[in-house]
Protein backbone atom coordinates (compact mmCIF):
# COMPACT_ATOMS: atom_id res chain seq x y z
CA UNK A 1 0.00 0.00 0.00
CA UNK A 2 1.56 3.15 -1.19
CA UNK A 3 0.10 5.17 1.77
CA UNK A 4 -2.12 4.87 4.56
CA UNK A 5 -5.91 4.93 4.15
CA UNK A 6 -8.66 5.61 6.18
CA UNK A 7 -11.91 3.61 6.04
CA UNK A 8 -13.95 6.77 5.75
CA UNK A 9 -11.22 8.46 2.92
CA UNK A 10 -12.25 4.85 0.53
CA UNK A 11 -15.97 4.46 1.65
CA UNK A 12 -16.57 8.17 -0.08
CA UNK A 13 -15.08 6.51 -3.11
CA UNK A 14 -17.62 3.50 -3.60
CA UNK A 15 -20.91 3.25 -5.02
CA UNK A 16 -22.18 -0.16 -3.84
CA UNK A 17 -23.36 -2.40 -6.24
CA UNK A 18 -27.31 -3.55 -6.10
CA UNK A 19 -28.27 -4.53 -9.11
CA UNK A 20 -28.61 -8.37 -9.50
CA UNK A 21 -32.31 -8.89 -11.36
CA UNK A 22 -33.03 -12.07 -9.16
CA UNK A 23 -32.31 -9.78 -5.23
CA UNK A 24 -35.70 -10.37 -3.47
CA UNK A 25 -36.40 -7.07 -1.48
CA UNK A 26 -35.27 -8.93 1.63
CA UNK A 27 -32.04 -8.73 -0.28
CA UNK A 28 -32.14 -5.57 -1.19
CA UNK A 29 -32.85 -4.42 2.39
CA UNK A 30 -30.06 -5.60 3.56
CA UNK A 31 -27.89 -4.64 1.53
CA UNK A 32 -29.25 -0.98 1.97
CA UNK A 33 -28.67 -1.80 5.54
CA UNK A 34 -24.52 -2.95 4.75
CA UNK A 35 -24.03 0.91 2.82
CA UNK A 36 -25.81 2.86 5.67
CA UNK A 37 -23.51 1.33 8.32
CA UNK A 38 -20.25 1.87 6.23
CA UNK A 39 -21.24 4.97 5.06
CA UNK A 40 -20.21 4.34 1.59
CA UNK A 41 -20.85 7.53 -0.98
CA UNK A 42 -24.13 5.90 -2.59
CA UNK A 43 -26.50 2.72 -3.21
CA UNK A 44 -26.38 2.19 -6.74
CA UNK A 45 -29.54 0.62 -7.34
CA UNK A 46 -32.36 -0.70 -10.08
CA UNK A 47 -34.81 1.73 -11.30
CA UNK A 48 -37.57 -0.14 -9.51
CA UNK A 49 -35.68 0.47 -6.70
CA UNK A 50 -34.78 3.95 -6.69
CA UNK A 51 -37.86 5.19 -4.50
CA UNK A 52 -37.61 2.47 -1.62
CA UNK A 53 -33.95 3.13 -1.89
CA UNK A 54 -34.32 6.60 -0.75
CA UNK A 55 -36.42 6.41 1.35
CA UNK A 56 -34.58 3.75 3.49
CA UNK A 57 -31.65 5.33 3.38
CA UNK A 58 -32.93 9.06 3.49
CA UNK A 59 -31.08 11.10 6.40
CA UNK A 60 -28.33 8.68 6.48
CA UNK A 61 -25.56 10.79 4.00
CA UNK A 62 -25.79 7.61 1.57
CA UNK A 63 -27.31 8.68 -1.90
CA UNK A 64 -28.72 6.53 -4.33
CA UNK A 65 -28.04 5.99 -7.70
CA UNK A 66 -29.46 4.39 -10.78
CA UNK A 67 -28.97 2.62 -13.92
CA UNK A 68 -30.11 3.85 -16.94
CA UNK A 69 -30.13 1.84 -20.13
CA UNK A 70 -29.08 -1.52 -17.89
CA UNK A 71 -27.30 -3.13 -18.72
CA UNK A 72 -27.31 -3.54 -22.53
CA UNK A 73 -27.90 0.18 -23.81
CA UNK A 74 -29.64 -0.82 -26.16
CA UNK A 75 -33.36 0.80 -24.89
CA UNK A 76 -34.15 4.27 -27.47
CA UNK A 77 -32.78 7.60 -26.23
CA UNK A 78 -36.34 8.87 -25.23
CA UNK A 79 -36.78 5.62 -23.04
CA UNK A 80 -33.31 6.37 -21.36
CA UNK A 81 -34.48 9.97 -21.07
CA UNK A 82 -38.07 9.08 -19.45
CA UNK A 83 -36.07 6.42 -16.96
CA UNK A 84 -33.80 9.31 -16.02
CA UNK A 85 -36.23 11.41 -15.51
CA UNK A 86 -38.39 9.07 -13.11
CA UNK A 87 -35.43 7.41 -10.96
CA UNK A 88 -34.88 11.68 -10.58
CA UNK A 89 -38.04 12.17 -9.14
CA UNK A 90 -37.92 9.17 -7.38
CA UNK A 91 -34.72 10.42 -5.02
CA UNK A 92 -31.88 9.52 -7.23
CA UNK A 93 -29.37 12.17 -7.36
CA UNK A 94 -26.73 10.09 -9.88
CA UNK A 95 -27.18 8.27 -12.92
CA UNK A 96 -25.55 5.78 -14.44
CA UNK A 97 -25.94 5.06 -17.92
CA UNK A 98 -25.31 2.51 -20.34
CA UNK A 99 -24.59 4.41 -24.07
CA UNK A 100 -25.10 2.03 -27.31
CA UNK A 101 -22.56 -0.27 -27.56
CA UNK A 102 -23.33 -1.87 -30.68
CA UNK A 103 -23.85 1.73 -32.06
CA UNK A 104 -20.15 2.77 -31.02
CA UNK A 105 -18.84 -0.58 -32.16
CA UNK A 106 -20.70 0.47 -35.74
CA UNK A 107 -18.98 3.56 -35.65
CA UNK A 108 -21.95 5.73 -34.84
CA UNK A 109 -20.51 8.27 -33.03
CA UNK A 110 -22.76 10.98 -33.68
CA UNK A 111 -25.74 8.70 -32.58
CA UNK A 112 -23.45 7.74 -28.79
CA UNK A 113 -22.74 11.14 -28.18
CA UNK A 114 -26.69 12.30 -29.41
CA UNK A 115 -28.57 9.63 -27.06
CA UNK A 116 -25.55 11.05 -23.91
CA UNK A 117 -26.39 14.28 -24.21
CA UNK A 118 -30.20 13.80 -24.01
CA UNK A 119 -29.88 11.91 -20.63
CA UNK A 120 -27.34 14.63 -19.58
CA UNK A 121 -29.86 17.40 -20.70
CA UNK A 122 -32.44 15.36 -18.94
CA UNK A 123 -30.55 15.32 -15.81
CA UNK A 124 -29.41 19.27 -14.98
CA UNK A 125 -27.13 19.62 -12.16
CA UNK A 126 -27.00 16.18 -11.41
CA UNK A 127 -23.77 13.77 -12.12
CA UNK A 128 -24.13 11.59 -15.08
CA UNK A 129 -21.41 8.28 -15.43
CA UNK A 130 -21.45 7.07 -18.72
CA UNK A 131 -21.06 3.00 -18.92
CA UNK A 132 -18.49 2.02 -21.85
CA UNK A 133 -18.93 -2.00 -21.79
CA UNK A 134 -15.26 -1.76 -21.97
CA UNK A 135 -15.16 -6.03 -22.18
CA UNK A 136 -16.92 -5.93 -25.22
CA UNK A 137 -14.78 -2.52 -27.01
CA UNK A 138 -11.31 -2.19 -28.66
CA UNK A 139 -9.04 0.18 -27.76
CA UNK A 140 -10.44 2.34 -30.84
CA UNK A 141 -13.53 2.15 -29.55
CA UNK A 142 -13.13 3.17 -25.74
CA UNK A 143 -11.35 6.36 -26.71
CA UNK A 144 -14.60 7.55 -29.15
CA UNK A 145 -17.04 6.33 -26.20
CA UNK A 146 -14.75 8.09 -23.82
CA UNK A 147 -14.31 11.29 -26.15
CA UNK A 148 -18.10 11.47 -27.46
CA UNK A 149 -19.35 10.98 -23.23
CA UNK A 150 -16.83 14.72 -22.72
CA UNK A 151 -18.54 16.30 -25.37
CA UNK A 152 -22.26 15.33 -24.52
CA UNK A 153 -21.07 16.40 -20.57
CA UNK A 154 -20.72 13.32 -18.70
CA UNK A 155 -19.00 13.90 -15.51
CA UNK A 156 -17.71 10.18 -15.48
CA UNK A 157 -16.79 7.59 -17.81
CA UNK A 158 -17.08 4.02 -16.37
CA UNK A 159 -15.76 1.02 -17.39
CA UNK A 160 -18.29 -1.87 -17.28
CA UNK A 161 -22.01 -2.87 -16.09
CA UNK A 162 -20.23 -6.16 -14.45
CA UNK A 163 -22.58 -8.35 -16.85
CA UNK A 164 -20.68 -8.74 -20.02
CA UNK A 165 -18.18 -11.13 -18.19
CA UNK A 166 -16.08 -8.98 -18.01
CA UNK A 167 -14.62 -5.74 -15.69
CA UNK A 168 -12.36 -3.33 -15.23
CA UNK A 169 -8.59 -3.69 -16.23
CA UNK A 170 -5.60 -1.31 -15.31
CA UNK A 171 -4.88 -1.15 -19.18
CA UNK A 172 -8.58 0.40 -19.83
CA UNK A 173 -8.71 2.56 -17.39
CA UNK A 174 -4.67 3.86 -17.57
CA UNK A 175 -6.60 4.54 -21.54
CA UNK A 176 -9.59 6.62 -20.06
CA UNK A 177 -7.73 8.71 -17.90
CA UNK A 178 -5.49 9.51 -20.14
CA UNK A 179 -8.69 10.14 -22.85
CA UNK A 180 -10.69 12.46 -21.30
CA UNK A 181 -9.91 16.03 -19.74
CA UNK A 182 -9.37 16.54 -16.00
CA UNK A 183 -12.70 17.80 -15.75
CA UNK A 184 -14.19 13.99 -16.38
CA UNK A 185 -13.49 11.93 -13.77
CA UNK A 186 -12.89 8.13 -13.95
CA UNK A 187 -14.94 5.31 -12.01
CA UNK A 188 -13.97 1.75 -12.31
CA UNK A 189 -16.37 -1.11 -12.24
CA UNK A 190 -16.58 -4.61 -12.36
CA UNK A 191 -14.04 -7.01 -10.90
CA UNK A 192 -13.06 -4.66 -8.33
CA UNK A 193 -13.26 -7.15 -5.01
CA UNK A 194 -10.20 -6.33 -2.89
CA UNK A 195 -8.23 -2.80 -1.35
CA UNK A 196 -4.96 -3.70 -3.26
CA UNK A 197 -7.03 -3.23 -6.74
CA UNK A 198 -9.09 -0.46 -5.57
CA UNK A 199 -6.14 1.57 -4.50
CA UNK A 200 -3.77 0.70 -7.71
CA UNK A 201 -6.79 1.61 -9.97
CA UNK A 202 -6.43 4.56 -7.70
CA UNK A 203 -3.14 5.78 -8.10
CA UNK A 204 -4.22 6.02 -11.70
CA UNK A 205 -6.81 8.47 -11.19
CA UNK A 206 -9.95 6.90 -10.68
CA UNK A 207 -12.32 8.58 -8.17
CA UNK A 208 -15.35 6.15 -8.04
CA UNK A 209 -15.66 2.21 -8.39
CA UNK A 210 -18.54 -0.01 -8.20
CA UNK A 211 -18.47 -2.84 -6.31
CA UNK A 212 -20.07 -5.29 -3.75
CA UNK A 213 -17.39 -6.37 -2.33
CA UNK A 214 -18.13 -3.24 -0.11
CA UNK A 215 -17.89 -4.94 3.21
CA UNK A 216 -14.49 -7.23 2.21
CA UNK A 217 -12.33 -4.03 1.11
CA UNK A 218 -13.75 -1.54 4.12
CA UNK A 219 -12.98 -4.46 6.67
CA UNK A 220 -9.50 -4.98 5.15
CA UNK A 221 -9.01 -0.94 5.47
CA UNK A 222 -10.26 -1.08 8.79
CA UNK A 223 -7.94 -4.29 9.49
CA UNK A 224 -4.77 -2.02 8.13
CA UNK A 225 -5.62 0.69 10.46
CA UNK A 226 -5.84 -1.45 13.33
CA UNK A 227 -2.38 -2.58 12.57
CA UNK A 228 -0.91 0.73 12.07
CA UNK A 229 -1.94 2.13 15.26
CA UNK A 230 -0.90 -0.93 17.26
CA UNK A 231 2.49 -0.36 15.46
CA UNK A 232 2.77 3.04 16.10
CA UNK A 233 1.59 2.43 19.64
CA UNK A 234 4.75 -0.05 19.69
CA UNK A 235 7.15 2.86 18.29
CA UNK A 236 6.21 4.62 21.25
CA UNK A 237 6.13 2.35 24.42
CA UNK A 238 9.87 1.59 22.75
CA UNK A 239 11.75 5.67 23.40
Amino acid sequence: MSSPVTVAEIAATIDHAILKPELTRAEVDEQLALVARYGVFSACVRPSDVAHAFRVLEGSGVAVCAVIGFPHGTTTTQTKVAEATEALDNGASELDMVLNIGRLRSGLVDDVEADIHAVVTAAGEHVVKVILETALLDDDQIVAGCQAAERAGAAFVKTSTGFAGGGATIEDLRLMRSTVGDAVQVKASGGVRGLDTLLEMRDLGVTRFGTSATATILDEVAAREAGQASSASTDESSY
